[in-house]
């Protein structure tokens, strides 16, 4: 295998805010080659190992003391807010001075930043739209309830706030491209945050309530009916239950029910959406992009923020705002992969802005980039995470580092995976097809006693007095029977998927790293620290890359 080049972003930055020429081709894009889509940054694929700012910790003066511990955590990307009530605190006027610390800061600490744009709404609410638009409601009107009752929330259905919106995220951008459109320190951008109507599934506004009881938009059914065999699941199982109509009014087409309110709610958030990401695109073509809350286990429309880019609602947000390039989603629930798998079905890059800091950061990253193709993952209140999570972020996001030119190679192949434990009883070793192999899994989330002890802890052990760590692994063939395995709190033996085949042996492991794309040997490990060859074992605590050659035998 030919080995891409590691790189360095550092020499590109410069550490004061200057004019910008035109953007070129060099200017942050998302490609799709080799079955996934990447992200490109000044000409070269590049993964985004970030870290979310807390929502109030967007400010230069404040950030400025955490830039050094944002630095040894290993990340390359800061994701910071961007908030509409600071940068046009009067109409029309606006002020860049918080936009122009952040990109400075970033360039002097040798970082790329995701911005996200704090506008209409931000977890729902419209809590940081300017103090102008609060107060005038006459102009900017309130969703409303059932009772008729006004809420905190900016109702989708006012053409005004939608184009005063537009014009500040216009403006935003624009600036973007005249102070940073040569160097490319921003590279992504986030439109609105966490959208969705709670406490009930639809507005009640008088607005609403004719567009809901008028005909289902003729471009959405345009959009339906050409994909209806691509669609989510989801949506064309509710679409088919109700005769497939090709129009009708919102009840007709999709029936009775809050799923139905929901799907009315998240066309018209994504057309609202589309009015403000095109005029941002207008000014400067970075990706963008809108993020979801994701929903609670049991939870129906109404008791979680509904109608945001959810992955059953991808359809209606991508017939809605076409201008988004994909939708994320806030990943906070331990069923981690199940939610990354299903934004990463249907051609959508899975980009993960917000995480928990856990433990389990260092591990979701690995799935996150091995397992699901994606180009970024970031875990939220990243300037308060703590140890032990912080010291084991700091080591995965190394162990990235060192394997991005494998995992851009083999993103999108059948020639690399991610191993984390399923929710399932593990009772048993999770069996993982990988080419001709069987990969049989186990998972130590408790660091063992060292071998110095008498102890080989093969089982893992549960003692009520350590720490549970996070288990995962990244796994990337180099050739036939050649693998490279980096990770932690893994151990996995080898067999064949067809009964009567050779058995499958550890010719030889050793640990090692990879410096510019090429491996360093460190030690070999074919004794105790492989169970004299019966296993390859990444021990919980540390995080390790060791490179196994198998052979076959009777």
């Amino acid at each position: 295998m030919r080995f891409l080049t590691q790189w360095c972003i550092g020499a590109l930055f410069s550490v004061s805010i200057v004019a910008a020429a035109p953007a070129d081709s060099q200017l942050p894009r998302l490609d799709r080659a080799g079955g996934a889509t990447q992200l490109w940054v000044d000409g070269r694929p590049f993964l985004i190992q970030g870290g979310e700012l807390s929502n109030s910790s967007g400010e230069p003066d404040y950030l400025r003391p955490s830039w050094p511990k944002l630095k040894a955590l290993n990340l390359n990307t800061v994701i910071a807010p961007v908030y509409w009530d600071v940068i046009e605190p009067a109409e029309a006027k606006f002020d860049f001075a918080t936009v122009d610390g952040l990109v400075t800061d970033a360039r002097a600490n040798q970082m790329r930043l995701v911005l996200l744009w704090f506008g209409s709404w931000k977890n729902s609410m419209s809590c940081y739209v300017p103090s102008w638009v609060k107060k005038d409601t006459a102009r900017f009107p309130r969703a409303r309830d059932s009772q008729g009752q006004a809420l905190e929330i900016l109702t989708p259905f006012s053409e005004l706030s939608r184009n005063t919106d537009a014009r500040a995220f216009a403006a935003l951008m624009r600036h973007l491209r005249e102070t940073d459109g040569a160097l490319h320190t921003v590279i992504l951008v986030q439109v609105e945050n966490e959208i969705g109507m709670i406490p009930e599934a639809r507005d009640r506004c008088s607005a609403a309530d004719t567009a809901f009881g008028g005909p289902v938009p003729t471009e959405l059914m345009d959009y339906l009916t050409k994909r209806q065999d691509t669609l989510s699941p989801e949506l064309r199982d509710r679409w088919a239950a109700h005769g497939h109509r090709s129009s009708g009014t919102w009840k007709e087409v999709f029936g009775e029910g809050s799923a139905t309110s929901e799907l009315f709610m998240a066309w018209y958030f994504g057309r609202y959406v589309e009015t403000v990401a095109e005029a941002g695109r207008r000014e400067y073509a970075l990706p963008l992009y809108a993020n979801a809350a994701l929903i609670r286990p049991g939870f129906q429309a109404g008791q979680y923020p509904s109608a945001g880019p959810l992955p059953h609602l991808i359809d209606i947000w991508r017939a809605a705002a076409p201008s988004l390039d994909f939708i994320s989603p806030d990943i906070y629930f331990p069923n981690f992969a199940e939610w990354a798998d299903r934004y990463a079905r249907n051609g959508n890059p899975l980009f993960i802005p917000e995480a928990l800091r856990s433990t389990e950061a260092a591990v979701n990253n690995l799935y996150a980039f091995g397992a699901c193709g994606g180009f970024g993952f970031s875990p939220f209140g990243i300037e308060s995470m703590q140890e032990p999570a912080s010291g084991l972020l700091r080591a995965s996001n190394d162990l990235i580092r060192q394997l991005t030119p494998l995992i851009v190679a083999n993103q999108g192949k059948e020639t690399m995976i991610s191993l984390l434990a399923p929710p399932a009883d593990q009772s048993k070793p999770h069996e993982i097809p990988f080419g001709d192999l069987v990969l049989n899994v186990t998972y130590e989330r408790l660091e063992s006693p060292g071998l110095a002890d008498g102890v080989i802890n093969e089982a893992g052990d549960h003692s009520s007095t350590r720490v549970p760590l996070p288990a995962g692994a990244i796994v990337i063939q180099l050739g036939q029977d050649d693998l490279l395995i980096g990770g932690i709190g893994v151990t996995v033996t080898f067999s064949s998927p067809t009964p009567g085949d050779p058995r499958i042996g550890i010719l030889d492991c050793a640990e090692g790293r990879y410096e510019d794309g090429q491996w360093h040997h460190q030690r070999w490990l074919n004794g105790d620290q492989t169970h004299q060859g019966r296993h390859v074992r990444l021990e919980p605590g540390h995080f390790a890359l060791q490179r196994v050659r198998l052979y076959r035998y009777h």
